[in-house]
């Protein structure tokens, strides 16, 4: 957060700031294809995997 040219850093956080976003979309990310293989046993396992997202719009910070 900035205010007047000196940036303010927290750890965790700034005290007092609120932020305020607005929720775009949620959904699921590209498919990620996990292979699992062991060399002369016979054994493997395809599984995939997408991750989920919530996109949001950081709308002001006060």
């Amino acid at each position: 957060m900035s205010e007047n040219g000196n940036v303010k850093i927290g750890n965790p956080l700034v005290e007092g700031a609120k932020v305020t976003a607005k929720i775009l979309k949620q959904g699921k990310g590209e498919k990620l294809v996990v292979f699992k293989y062991k060399a002369k046993k016979r054994y493997k396992k395809k599984i995939g995997h997408r991750q989920r997202f919530t996109e949001a719009e950081i709308t002001a910070i006060k």
